[in-house]
């Protein structure tokens, strides 16, 4: 039998269970580098007397790669083959993260990190692709739960396994050890995908909207750029023109969209989309909810290592019930499908507001110690409530997109979910830090600094999920899409 996967009523691929595990071996490699990093920030920092903002860009600059690359990859994916694709992202991942761990200054780490997430963005959309063509319909639901599990695992064991690595100094590689495990998960993924993951039908004749990309990547740079570096600038006058000029610059976007529609060419994202109402209020909803995780655990990191000394094993731990509680909590929503959609939304909302606020509270009356059992309540809650909103915010915005458009806006909401994160990132850590440097004194106790920066740094987050409620009121209530358009919440 060919095993090439071009006709959709053809047998299912014969080897497709065994295929399955090689794009879980992606999707743990994928995970576990967006969980593990974290927990080594501060000591990346120490070993490469980093700046602050150069931590940030660590962080900020893969999920900004990754966000601006996801796209034009996954529709390059369909261009020239998904399995093809799949094989160069999986190896370039790979190289990115040796390169990372071989880093010896920071430039050449931050340098790595955009590599390792434009490898990531060229890996990623091609595993559920590349599950949809392997498995006829019947088995696709229980396929896909496997993609959900081995992110929840590698999200659980992430913090365990960056605090362990490098509390315990493995091969004396410190913190270079949290990169470097990616090595014999990505050897024999591209060995054993090579030889298991089907072939797939390329087009070579399609093409993709290059201006598009461009315009989008310049828009995105103007506005995180500043935001990143602003502070260390002193907050000059170019930095509010740059943020000024991406206004014109996505109305260009705007713009050329409508125009690649009219004359039926490529374009980036749809055109339809961009005219849809409920799916723009819906990604408007998307970017600032995806907008609060990734900043706050940053800090948090550094609140808890730096601050109060945690060592990253303990650090890790710390954060592991936040984990807990969003595995938990997707589980528990798979059994509801898309019953009560805005209902279940708001109540996660609810209980990651209360959470944090919660949290927060707590480290408000923190003086010279803490304790991983006194934040493990908030964090769980916390948890659970992005674990109950997570699943049905992707399903809420795409139910106002038509059948047709729902595989594009799956992508592209999965697209602002990644900017969401570059955006936080850069505001909560930039909040955190600039308290930090106008509270930190000179000398004596640090803690109090340390206590009112992540304070006041979290308030974003409070005031996001405030504003993605009321968002939420503006969507329609009716039931999910259903079908091979689909989108399930992204796995990276």
């Amino acid at each position: 039998m060919n095993s090439s996967l071009t006709d959709a009523h053809a047998e299912p691929h014969p080897g497709r269970w065994v295929a399955l595990a090689v794009l879980l071996c992606a999707v743990f490699m994928n995970m576990l580098d967006v969980t593990i990093v974290n927990v080594a920030l501060p000591s990346i920092q120490k070993g490469l007397k980093a700046s602050n903002s150069d931590i940030e860009w660590v962080v900020a600059g893969y999920v900004l790669v990754f966000a601006l690359a996801l796209l034009p990859f996954g529709r390059l994916g369909d261009i020239v083959g998904k399995k093809r694709m799949f094989m160069i992202g999986v190896f370039s991942f790979t190289i990115g993260s040796a390169l990372c761990g071989l880093s010896h200054n920071i430039e050449l780490l931050v340098a790595s990190r955009l590599f390792q997430g434009f490898s990531a963005a060229m890996m990623t959309p091609q595993v559920l692709a590349l599950a949809q063509v392997m498995f006829p319909p019947h088995e696709r639901a229980r396929a896909f739960s496997f993609f959900g599990m081995m992110a929840g695992i590698a999200t659980v064991s992430g913090p365990i396994i960056g605090g362990l690595l490098i509390d315990h100094d493995v091969f004396s590689l410190g913190w270079r050890a949290i990169f470097l495990i990616n090595l014999p998960i990505g050897v024999f993924a591209v060995l054993a995908g090579w030889k298991l993951v089907p072939h797939t039908e390329s087009h070579p004749g399609g093409r993709n909207d290059y201006a598009g990309i461009a315009l989008i990547a310049a828009a995105m740079f103007m506005l995180i750029f500043p935001l990143v570096e602003g502070r260390n600038f002193g907050w000059p006058a170019w930095c509010f023109a740059m943020m000024a000029a991406a206004i014109p610059m996505l109305a260009a976007f705007v713009l050329w969209e409508r125009r690649q529609n009219r004359r039926n060419r490529p374009q980036l994202l749809a055109f339809a989309l961009i005219a849809n109402r409920n799916f723009m209020v819906g990604s408007v909803m998307a970017l600032v909810f995806f907008s609060t995780m990734p900043g706050f655990f940053l800090c948090l990191a550094i609140f808890l290592q730096v601050g109060f000394d945690f060592d990253p094993l303990k650090s890790g731990l710390t954060t592991v019930p936040f984990s807990v509680g969003v595995f938990l909590a997707s589980v528990a929503n798979g059994r509801f499908g898309s019953v009560a959609l805005k209902f279940r939304m708001i109540c996660g909302l609810a209980l990651l507001f209360v959470g944090i606020f919660w949290l927060r509270s707590y480290v408000l009356t923190i003086t010279d110690t803490i304790s991983h059992w006194d934040v493990l309540g908030p964090l769980l809650t916390a948890g659970l409530g992005l674990g109950m909103s997570i699943a049905s915010i992707f399903q809420l915005v795409l139910a106002g997109v038509p059948a047709r458009e729902a595989g594009s806006a799956s992508g592209a909401l999965q697209a602002v979910q990644q900017l969401g994160g570059a955006f936080g990132i850069a505001i909560i850590s930039g909040i955190f830090f600039s308290r930090l440097a106008s509270l930190l004194p000179a000398g004596g106790d640090q803690h109090p600094a340390y206590v009112q920066a992540f304070a006041g740094a979290v308030v974003f987050n409070l005031v996001a999920y405030v504003i993605v409620a009321v968002l939420a009121t503006m969507l329609p209530a009716h039931k999910a899409a259903s079908g091979p358009g689909k989108a399930e919440p992204h796995i990276a």
